[in-house]
């Protein structure tokens, strides 16, 4: 029976929880989700379960911040000003916004406070410093 290395593309059946048991994300009940082994589409952590898995082979991992989404940057946590955005809109705390960086790519800005005509933003990705688990079940190699 094969398992899944490095090249392959697999299909997966996965849950994703918290900690405290809170599911952020589950392909149960839909489509399996399909990835190259080493293409650098999922997270670390994800990709490094998945190696030497057998078809029908259902694991439990967890997976450090570091090989998740890595640790929160506090450099990433920006102040600015209302003026900063187009006239009429008025930003709410939890509310994201797309920006470009520098160099073109994108980046997701989530709004942490709002006080006057401060704003806060945080870039970090919402999973940041989080160490994540999940159920993982190897449906296929294609």
């Amino acid at each position: 029976m094969s398992v899944a290395v490095a090249g392959n593309k697999v299909k997966v059946h996965y849950t994703g929880t918290f900690d405290d048991g809170t599911t952020f994300d589950s392909s149960v009940g839909n489509d399996p989700l399909e990835f190259e082994v080493g293409g650098g589409q999922v997270i670390p952590g994800f990709e490094q379960a998945v190696v030497g898995m057998k078809i029908g082979e259902s694991k439990t991992v967890r997976i450090s911040e570091e090989k998740a989404y890595g640790p929160r940057k506090p450099e990433m946590v920006i102040e600015s000003s209302l003026g900063q955005f187009e006239e009429g809109l008025t930003p709410e705390v939890g509310q994201q916004f797309q920006a470009e960086l520098d160099d073109g790519q994108p980046v997701l800005l989530t709004v942490v406070e709002v006080e006057g005509d401060k704003i806060v933003l945080d870039a970090n990705h919402p999973m940041a410093g989080k160490d994540l688990n999940f159920e993982i079940e190897l449906v296929e190699i294609v």
